[in-house]
């Protein structure tokens, strides 16, 4: 699928005003770098997504005080950026209440799944606007490859993303912020989709 961005410079404020509605056009809308950059995602992206969101659901509910995980929401990072990742999960008391309303916070980890034609700005600027708004770890899961880029603090208050991953094959997903949270990537991209 192909990915759209409007060459119109315009400031979160005003991708926050546009009247985008994802379920009326099929669409994932979100503002990077000032540019509103549009993708529409594949099944494979949308089962991905939603093996790791299951994951997460079931690990929160097999104790007390694991946050909560939630998908595809606007997320501000800065003036000029508002993601919307694929996968969000919150620690205990951090994350959106149902009342409240976008922009949501920068969340604890964050996932995006690769779509072709976006991959570009979640490897680049997206990247480094996460890291920037203080996420304190980042899934870039490359559906292509069949791999995992992991990029962590190593410190809450750390300024930077100081600990950087690739799982494949055989490999296990986990993160310090999800204590006994195992995802086997056999199993993340088992499928023929």
């Amino acid at each position: 699928m192909n990915a759209m961005t409007v060459a119109q410079r315009m400031t979160a404020e005003e991708f926050l005003e546009l009247p985008l509605d994802r379920d009326e056009y099929g669409f994932a809308p979100c503002l990077v770098e000032g540019e509103l950059v549009v993708n529409r995602p594949d099944v494979w992206h949308q089962e991905t997504g939603g093996r790791i969101f299951v994951e997460l659901r079931n690990w929160i509910e097999g104790g007390q005080g694991r946050g909560y995980a939630i998908y595809e929401i606007d997320v501000l990072i800065d003036d000029l950026n508002v993601y919307e990742p694929d996968v969000l999960w919150y620690a205990e008391g951090r994350g959106p209440r149902r009342v409240d309303r976008a922009p949501h916070p920068v969340p604890d980890l964050a996932v995006e799944v690769r779509s072709p034609s976006t991959w570009r700005h979640d490897v680049g600027a997206k990247k480094a606007g996460y890291e920037r708004g203080g996420v304190q770890e980042l899934w870039l899961v490359d559906t292509a490859a069949g791999s995992v880029l992991v990029f962590r603090r190593s410190a809450p208050d750390g300024p930077a993303f100081d600990i950087a991953l690739e799982l494949t094959a055989g490999d296990t997903l986990g993160s310090p912020l999800l204590e006994h949270f195992e995802l086997p990537l056999d199993r993340l991209f088992a499928g023929d989709y």
